[in-house]
Parts: structure tokens; C-alpha cells; sequence
């Protein structure tokens, strides 16, 4: 009698390098923020220009931890090619050379959104469930296995096809937004698929277990939240119910 196989592999059994991959993907398919009520306000021109700065602003002290967030994890790194591989990461947002990087761009747009430079960067006006979010995500990098750790960075897998939708979006319905400001997003659709395309090796090759497996899939579950959980608090602060907490960035009337 021939032995009847699981169609699925057992909870401990290593899943394949494509149903790894797949398993990730699905994450994706499932918790990305392009599926949020905030993202799609943004995108179909149905916030105010006060709403659009207000994301933007709160947005700077994700952009501004990305760096930060990658210096952690190459000061665990002992292999050399890993942290030649990955400083680019860090070249991206702060610049290098001639090059003002990811962080300097997201400036330009705050600046064409007619936000004060100092206050933006002092990140004083930003909502303090932002700030929290974003430094859990930090310390999560700073403190996961390294593999885990990489895992978390495959959210870049699904960012071309939001900024693409964020380009067209924005610069259709929203007079107040420029070509010139859209650059972060446009620099992004060519460096999120590198980024990604590593990470996503670099995974499938150092998962050596299906407990290492699970930990990075629930590592892309983790970024998702916290790119879902700004879009939250977002939501709550600036459209509804509209509620601002003490210090927070305040539109003019």
C-alpha cells in the first residue's frame, strides 16, 4: 500500500526555498498598507493639504530611522561582505558624496508641502505613538537573530508597486503636490528591488531551520504592523475621530 504524503510539510518539517518564499509573499498579499483606509485616502486625493503634511511629517521619523536602524544591524555583523552589501542601505537615506540620499529628498517634499525644515527634522511635532512605533522597530533589528533581523527588510518586496500608485496618485489629485517632490519615491523603484532581491537570499539561504523559517515570515508580519500601525495613529490623530494629542503637529486653520 502506497504511503499517503501530506499535502502540506509538517510544522517542523524545512519548507522549500519557493514555499519559503511564498509564505513571505503572502504576508504581503494579506498585511501590507496599501490596503489601509489612510493609504487610500492619500492616494485618491480625498485629504487635505494640512492631512498630506501631517503624514509626511510623521513620516520623517520612519525615513530618519532607516539609517539608524541599518548601523545597528551591521555593528552585529561579523562578515565582511555582508556589511560591504549592506552599508549601501545606509549610502540610500543619508547620501555619499555628491549623492544627498533618501532622507535629504524626503525634505524636498516636506519642504514643497510648506513645512519648516528645523521643525520637521526635530521630529517635536511628529505624535508620540509614531515615535514609539518607529523605535520598536529599531530595537527589533537591533535585538533579532540576524537572519530575523534581515527578514524584517522584505517589506521591500511589495514597495515598487505602492510608490508607483503613490507617484500617479498624488501627482494626479493634489495641485499642491510637484513632479520635483516625488522624487524619494521615484530614487525608491529602483532601490527597493536590489534591496530586496538580497535580502530575500540572503534569507533563504541562512534559514536553517523551519523555526528560523517561521521567525523570518513572522519578522515580515512584524514590519507590517508597524508600517500599518503609523497609517493607524494617522488616521486617528488628522481624519477620524480627529483627536491630536498634546504637542502634536496642529494644521492652521
Amino acid at each position: 500500500m502506497n504511503e499517503i504524503k501530506p499535502l502540506r510539510p509538517a510544522a517542523d518539517e524545512l519548507l522549500s526555498a519557493d514555499a519559503f518564499e511564498a509564505a513571505i509573499r503572502a504576508v504581503g498579499t494579506e498585511r501590507y498598507h496599501d490596503k489601509h483606509a489612510f493609504h487610500k485616502l492619500l492616494h485618491g486625493g480625498k485629504l487635505s493639504k494640512a492631512q498630506v503634511q501631517a503624514w509626511a511629517l510623521n513620516r520623517y521619523c520612519y525615513q530618519e530611522a532607516v539609517p539608524r536602524k541599518d548601523a545597528a544591524f551591521m555593528s552585529r555583523v561579523h562578515d565582511r561582505e555582508l556589511r560591504r552589501a549592506w552599508i549601501s542601505r545606509i549610502h540610500d537615506h543619508d547620501g555619499l558624496g555628491d549623492e544627498p540620499g533618501g532622507i535629504e529628498r524626503w525634505l524636498i517634499l516636506t519642504d514643497g508641502l510648506g513645512l519648516d525644515r528645523e521643525y520637521v527634522t526635530s521630529m517635536r511635532g511628529a505624535l508620540p505613538a509614531t515615535r514609539h512605533i518607529v523605535e520598536s522597530y529599531v530595537r527589533f533589528v537591533r535585538e533579532q537573530p540576524l537572519v530575523v533581523a534581515v527578514a524584517s527588510s522584505l517589506t521591500e518586496l511589495f514597495a515598487p508597486s505602492i510608490h508607483r500608485e503613490r507617484i500617479a496618485g498624488m501627482l494626479e489629485n493634489y495641485a499642491f503636490i510637484g513632479d520635483d517632490v516625488m522624487a524619494y519615491f521615484k530614487r525608491r523603484l529602483t532601490q527597493a528591488p536590489r534591496d530586496a532581491e538580497f535580502a530575500l537570499a540572503y534569507v533563504k539561504a541562512n534559514a536553517k531551520t523551519r523555526a528560523e523559517q517561521d521567525a523570518c515570515v513572522a519578522a515580515v508580519r512584524f514590519k507590517c504592523d508597524v508600517l500599518w500601525a503609523q497609517l493607524d495613529v494617522l488616521n486617528h490623530a488628522y481624519v477620524t475621530p480627529g483627536l491630536i494629542p498634546p504637542g502634536a503637529f496642529v494644521p492652521a486653520p
